[in-house]
């Protein structure tokens, strides 16, 4: 990246909280309401908590994957300490899930959550139908955000940059398997740049979206992306686009 990234304003930061609980209740509606033509195939989704969260926080888009016909299971790891160690933990349970259902698994990661599950991807590709990125600053972990900001004040940990510095190297890379990455321009707590894919391919997209970074698991317009994308596999990928260029311009300004 030629330009430097700049750390979210504090603007976006002091409103995070607001506008989430607000895209968390005009979401209701769409998560009571909402159905597809076809049910869901029931393969399994692991879905993984952002930093400094847990399942609690996953649970309503975990609730909305399950209404659409799929198996949403939790990460069970309590809080996401940004621990390295996680890593070989979701492995094993990548591979165990795998084999208890016989079916390859799509990881639907938030925030710090994201990241992991691109390094899974890559670890054990032959076991990963599709991973879904929310708001996962994965081409930059240790790049200024008010994430780290706040992880440094809280916890007074060793950054993964001191701890596993081989493996910051490893996050930009793209995983070899259909990858949709959302993001929004409106994050207060990772800068929006470092939530793309570097380079877009047949199976690498980058989708922007209107809200909060703290909203991304209950915003509309993104269940409606993930609602979308678990119905396809490598076999039979197509690019998520709604094909109505006003609704585009207004939710979804990427397409």
């Amino acid at each position: 990246m030629t330009n430097k990234i700049k750390r979210p304003s504090i603007f976006w930061l002091a409103t995070e909280i607001g506008r989430a609980v607000t895209e968390a209740s005009l979401s209701v509606p769409f998560r009571t309401f909402y159905s597809t033509k076809e049910e869901g195939d029931g393969h399994p989704v692991l879905v993984l908590p952002g930093f400094m969260a847990s399942d609690t926080s996953t649970a309503p888009l975990r609730g909305f994957i399950n209404k659409l016909g799929y198996n949403a299971l939790s990460w069970d790891l309590g809080r996401n300490l940004a621990k390295v160690e996680f890593l070989e933990v979701l492995i094993e349970k990548v591979e165990n899930i795998h084999q208890e259902y016989g079916e390859n698994v799509s990881l639907v990661g938030w925030s710090l959550g994201g990241v992991f599950a691109r390094q899974i991807a890559k670890e054990r590709p032959n076991l990963i139908r599709q991973i879904i990125t929310l708001g996962s600053p994965f081409r930059g972990v240790q790049e200024p955000n008010n994430a780290a900001w706040i992880y440094d004040q809280l916890v007074k940990r060793k950054k993964i940059k001191e701890t596993a510095p081989d493996l910051i190297d490893e996050f930009p890379k793209p995983a070899p398997v259909p990858t949709t990455a959302i993001y929004t321009k409106e994050d207060g707590v990772v800068p929006w740049q470092l939530c793309m894919e570097k380079e877009e391919t047949y199976f690498h997209q980058n989708v922007q979206v209107r809200g909060s970074h703290l909203g991304l698991g209950v915003n509309a317009s993104v269940l409606r992306i993930i609602a979308n994308r678990l119905q396809y596999n490598e076999a039979n990928w197509v690019e998520f686009n709604t094909n109505n260029s006003v609704e585009n311009l207004i939710l979804y300004p990427s397409l």
